[in-house]
């Protein structure tokens, strides 16, 4: 990633190397919270059937909570002196989930939102170890803070379907 202010240089006792990696796995876990967010808004929007109340309320809770994540991610880039990415083509080429652009059953939402969920922690996950060498504390936090997070999001919709 490139630098994004080269006239006031960071200097929060991370090398630039290691800020830089850490930065390019958060934009990957950026990317996929982003992507995660707006699958679970067009679920919202789009489901039916019997559970229709309860999936449109859990659905919403979840994405209002991706849109407050992506933000913090989004800072904590910018924290360690990187630009954030923000635009459909650089999620798109950053995301590990895939787009659902069709409108699947009720029950397939769930499915496809554990995938997301669980693939947001394999995300984090592969970050934490860049941050671990730099200790780099702050981003650990996050990252785990987002793993809990998903994790309990994957267990929860898992349920609906047990």
């Amino acid at each position: 990633m490139q630098l994004s202010d080269k006239a006031v240089p960071v200097n929060i006792g991370i090398e630039e190397k290691d800020r830089n990696e850490i930065a390019e796995g958060l934009a990957r876990l950026l990317a996929d919270t982003y992507t995660l967010y707006l699958k679970t808004h067009y679920f919202h929007w789009n489901v039916t059937g019997p559970l229709f109340q309860s999936l449109h309320t859990l659905f919403e809770e979840e994405y209002l909570e991706l849109a407050t994540a992506v933000d913090e991610i989004a800072e904590r880039i910018r924290t360690l002196g990187y630009p954030a990415p923000g635009s459909y083509k650089q999620f798109s080429e950053l995301a590990s989930i895939e787009e659902t652009t069709d409108i699947p059953e009720a029950e397939q939402m769930i499915r496809l939102l554990v995938e997301g969920n669980e693939a947001v922690v394999r995300t984090a996950r592969s970050v934490f170890p860049a941050a671990d060498r730099a200790n780099d504390e702050s981003t650990a936090d996050l990252l785990t803070a987002r793993m809990q997070i998903h994790e309990k999001n994957a267990w929860m919709l898992r349920s609906i379907l047990s």
